[in-house]
């Protein structure tokens, strides 16, 4: 493996802080050692990402963490006040406060958690919702302490997924797969009441019962009205729509858009632009970047697709909204680990640059995503 000292700035805070200062547009990449090598190296790198700076792909600095931590997503609360970083390798939760350099990290306990994936958060009730998908269980936690204040087993197991729309006081979560079995897969999401974690319901996100779905991710379109979720179904390549009936207050659900035709197998994110007149849907084998006009979000229209390269999942935007970044890495898997970063030109949807600043030193990455003072992050 290539070292990287060469690369990396101190996180002293003169370094940190002087370094983002004179960055042109700065990301926050998770990156670890790729594959079984040993010894392990995990960190949080501020890198670098406009095509026309100087230092195009360069790690600013970086903040170390624990070599088994397996660090997988980074979500900001409502307020860009703190950043939550979850791990699959252990029962914690990392919060940053990213008001002051150095960024000061908390770690909260969650032994209940195991395989801790995703966060949402409710700004009505100030709360925060991980889900753990090794121990089928939702943690809920104090948006102000993040003290935990209960944990709510699924109805469905492998919860990874979540979303929340404060309006009509409703969590969904997705049922995906057994970590420790990964030919185990899930095909529905369930609904929670927000203030009491209650079950509700459960919807099949499956054409069929004998052809399970795992469905992975689950956003609320922002401003959609009637409110509209769009799930990522791992395992049948497919993206389905969850549309809130006011008068029933339930869902009901379909599919939306195939992947299968177009040779993409394994959808995971969504992100969308600042209107939410676009979605943007990562799929990761062989690795693209799909665009869809969702004027109506109900009646999703797509529009082309980048290739990118093997593993392809998180993006940031940038500045002027004409370029996506795409990290291509999911979970350090063998052949979808690729480890790059594809620049794509969102007008011409094909990719342009690209960083391999840790792919070349025997690295992988797992979640890129902007600074909190950013508009574009990304959220659940």
């Amino acid at each position: 493996m290539k070292p990287l000292s060469n690369l990396i700035a101190t996180t002293a805070l003169a370094t940190l802080a002087a370094g983002i200062a004179s960055a042109d547009q700065t990301a926050l990449v998770l990156y670890e050692t790729k594959g079984t090598a040993t010894p392990r190296h995990e960190a949080l790198a501020f890198v670098e990402i406009d095509p026309a700076a100087n230092d195009f792909g360069e790690i600013l600095a970086e903040i170390p963490l624990p070599p088994d931590m397996i660090a997988h997503h980074i979500f900001y609360n409502p307020e860009r006040t703190k950043a939550y970083v979850t791990s699959l390798g252990r029962s914690e939760l990392t919060v940053f406060d990213v008001t002051a350099f150095p960024w000061r990290k908390t770690v909260v306990d969650v032994p209940d958690c195991v395989v801790g994936e995703d966060v949402a958060f409710s700004e009505r009730l100030d709360h925060w919702f991980l889900t753990c998908m090794g121990s089928s269980v939702i943690v809920v936690g104090d948006g102000a302490t993040d003290e935990v204040i209960e944990v709510v087993p699924t109805p469905e197991p492998w919860p990874h997924g979540i979303t929340v729309r404060d309006d009509i006081g409703r969590v969904l979560a997705t049922s995906t797969e057994d970590p420790a079995d990964p030919t185990v897969l899930g095909d529905s999401i369930v609904e929670f009441d927000l203030a009491t974690m209650e079950h509700l319901a459960t919807y099949a996100t499956t054409r069929s019962p004998d052809a399970p779905s795992s469905p992975v991710e689950i956003f609320f379109v922002p401003g959609a009205e009637p409110p509209v979720a769009y799930v990522t179904n791992a395992t049948s390549a497919d993206l389905w729509i969850a549309e809130w009936r006011h008068d029933a207050e339930r869902f009901d659900l379909r599919p939306g858009f195939d992947f299968a035709p177009l040779g993409q197998a394994v959808p995971l994110e969504v992100y969308f632009n600042d209107d939410a007149s676009r979605a943007y849907v990562t799929t990761t084998a062989p690795g693209h970047l799909n665009a869809f006009d969702i004027t109506d979000p109900l009646a999703p229209k797509h529009l082309g697709a980048a290739e990118t390269a093997p593993g392809a999942h998180h993006l940031v935007f940038s500045e002027d909204g004409s370029l996506a970044l795409v990290q291509n890495g999911l979970a350090n898997i063998e052949g979808i680990n690729d480890g790059s970063i594809s620049v794509v030109d969102l007008d011409r949807m094909e990719t342009i640059r690209q960083i391999d600043t840790f792919k070349d030193a025997g690295f992988t990455v797992n979640m890129i995503e902007l600074l909190p003072e950013s508009p574009g992050v990304h959220t659940h």
